[in-house]
């Protein structure tokens, strides 16, 4: 069965895409096995800026699983992790660069490509 946990977190596939994220904005200490362990990463970041980019890399990230998962059923095409990663940062950059005048963003893109 496919539920929410399995599709975005436990999954061999996502946690390849999770561990390519992570390597860009400090990673957890352990793989998150639930929604709720995904959240308390996002709120214990340490700055206003770290919480921002793990709010917006989260987003990114699920959406761009169920994008590839839907691909995958509809169109039976699979890319691999690094693609969707490519895609992930492609649209961070071009989220902060959108948005690089606002308080919190002006640092968000070093944050991003360390």
């Amino acid at each position: 069965m496919q539920t929410r946990d399995h599709l975005f977190l436990r999954c061999e596939y996502t946690q390849d895409v999770w561990n390519v994220v992570f390597s860009r904005c400090h990673p957890p200490l352990a793989s998150f096995s639930d929604w709720s362990e995904l959240l308390s990463w996002i709120r214990a970041a340490a700055t206003p800026e770290l919480k921002l980019l793990r709010k917006l890399t989260s987003q990114a990230t699920i959406f761009h699983l169920w994008k590839q998962r839907n691909n995958l059923i509809h169109n039976h095409i699979s890319l691999s992790p690094v693609s969707i990663f490519y895609c992930i940062d492609k649209e961070l950059k071009n989220i902060i660069s959108a948005r690089k005048g606002r308080k919190y963003f002006r640092s968000l893109m070093s944050m991003w490509l360390k």
